[in-house]
């Protein structure tokens, strides 16, 4: 019995020591550029100061838990850019100290940081960019994208209409070049659905609506004529909020408010999502939004890939992520992976009103020959990315 306790012992041991020679440690930086905020009608909902970092922070407890057990060490390091300040000097220090960068940054400072002779081996993700450029004609190969893009979530709002059959929309476009993207996005994917917006208005107001929107709102949407739903981009969230119920004609209203496409929203419970917004609640003292989604994502893929592969190398690692096997489980109902002609993660979108799930697109009966979450979004052959070899 002794000597099988010896032998149980020094097996031990030699594995004890055989992990710690084998030890994988993992470096993160999150680099955030700090942009101003724009003015708003309400100050109802003040954006977080650790929007983004928290679902990091969360996404790297959840890889140091997983890396305990094999010899996996994950550390994270958070860089803001102070606003009007060019960010690519704190991103080559960032690369200086790891490959793997986590992206809080606006379109055009993506492209540059990509772009860099410093990033040209290394692995970076986009947590809250929306911009189609960024999975289309300015695709980069180093740049993987776990915000979802703003065609995946007209698509996914679009698949919900053409289900109810509501075919005819009317559309409100705020003053903003993020509003004008969204707009966009949402005319060409009800194209794409079989849909019409057959009336567009601009937003021109700057009065307070909150003293005014009863009686100035219902004679603005009185022009639109005959809609089944009214489509509102206003993605800073700044007047939308004042257009439902007090629009001419009763109808829905859909977006940036009312029922709204989201990568991330605090009413989706299934799948065990309600486990993961509660650690996030607990850590965070706040509910997830879709950029912390985004993130967690980011710093879970690298979990994922560092695990399965056993290797801390970014080729390896982008290999991995880009190729067949790779899944990421995402708390959304569905297995997620990257798209291997631009980067992007494939994921189901909630359609959500504040209270409640309304609906997780795709939708049944949207099919696809290959993956039914690329309905939404850039697909394949709609494509101008070439910089992935696809």
């Amino acid at each position: 019995m002794r000597a099988f306790l010896a032998l149980l012992a020094g097996l031990w041991a030699t594995a004890a020591t055989a992990t710690e020679a084998n030890t994988l440690s993992v470096q993160v930086n999150y680099l955030r550029v700090e942009r101003p905020a724009p003015p708003t009608l309400s100050n109802l909902e003040p954006i977080p100061d650790d929007l983004g970092i928290a679902g990091a922070q969360l996404g790297l407890a959840d890889n140091t838990t997983t890396g305990s057990f094999l010899g996996q060490t994950y550390a994270l390091d958070v860089v803001s850019v102070p606003e009007g300040e060019s960010p690519l000097e704190a991103a080559r220090s960032a690369l200086a100290a790891s490959p793997y960068l986590v992206l809080d940054a606006p379109a055009e400072a993506l492209t540059a940081i990509a772009d860099m002779p410093e990033a040209q081996g290394a692995l970076l993700f986009n947590a809250t960019a929306e911009d189609n450029s960024l999975r289309s004609e300015g695709c980069r190969a180093n740049l993987l994208h776990t915000a979802a893009s703003l065609s995946m979530r007209s698509d996914a709002l679009m698949q919900f209409f053409a289900s109810r059959r509501w075919a005819t929309l009317a559309l409100v476009e705020g003053p903003r070049p993020e509003d004008a993207a969204f707009a966009a996005a949402l005319r060409a994917s009800a194209t794409k659905f079989g849909l019409r917006i057959e009336a567009e208005k601009s937003w021109a107001f700057d009065a307070d609506m909150r003293r005014n929107a009863s009686a100035e709102v219902p004679l603005f949407t009185q022009e639109l004529g005959e809609h089944d739903a009214l489509l509102v981009a206003d993605e800073t969230h700044d007047f939308g909020r004042y257009i439902a119920f007090n629009t001419w004609l009763p109808r829905p209203v859909a977006g940036s408010e009312g029922l709204v496409p989201l990568a991330w929203s605090p009413v989706i419970e299934q799948w065990g999502a309600a486990q993961l917004q509660s650690r996030f609640t607990e850590a965070a003292g706040r509910p997830m939004a879709s950029e912390d989604y985004a993130a967690w994502a980011a710093i879970r893929t690298l979990g994922e890939a560092v695990t399965r592969t056993g290797s801390a190398d970014p080729a390896t690692l982008r290999s991995y992520v880009l190729g067949d096997n790779f899944e990421l489980a995402g708390f959304k109902g569905r297995p997620m992976s990257f798209r291997p002609w631009n980067g992007q993660l494939r994921q189901p979108i909630a359609l959500a009103q504040p209270r409640a799930l309304v609906a997780s697109a795709p939708l049944e009966g949207f099919l696809h020959q290959v993956n039914e979450l690329d309905t939404l979004g850039i697909d394949a052959p709609e494509s101008a990315c070439t910089a992935f070899g696809e």
